[in-house]
């Protein structure tokens, strides 16, 4: 049983979050997907308010989150003039030899735990939403 993963003292909640990507990137948030299988839908979503500080692939695999280091608060600090309050460090695979060591700061960090699907569906169920790029077939 999957008790869940610690994001920088947060809780994700349980399931199988192996697949990652971004979905959303833009000046005033950021959002990463995961899920199972994200040919078809996510399950979880790291939404982060005002990024200031982003650096991680586009696409990654079995994120071990982890606490920030005082160097890297240090360097966030030093390129942003200041601290933010949300800082989320892990390494993930993202295809190479060696995991990636990844790093976002934020003002603020919501987890949206919900079935989010990737196809255009007629009957979308309660708990369920469509991805804001799905579009009905023509």
């Amino acid at each position: 049983m999957d008790r869940g993963h610690q994001v920088g003292g947060i809780r994700l909640p349980e399931g199988n979050w192996w697949d990652w990507d971004v979905i959303a990137w833009d000046p005033g948030r950021l959002c990463l997907a995961a899920g199972w299988d994200l040919a078809y839908h996510h399950g979880l979503e790291l939404v982060f308010d005002d990024p200031g500080f982003v650096s991680c692939p586009s696409t990654f695999q079995d994120p071990v989150f982890r606490g920030p280091t005082s160097e890297e608060r240090a360097r966030v600090a030093r390129q942003l003039g200041g601290e933010l309050p949300v800082v989320v460090a892990f390494e993930a695979d993202a295809g190479g030899r060696e995991p990636v060591s990844c790093l976002v700061a934020a003002e603020r960090l919501e987890i949206v735990h919900e079935t989010v699907l990737r196809y255009w569906r007629d009957d979308v169920a309660p708990g369920q939403r469509l991805a804001p790029w799905v579009r009905p077939p023509k």
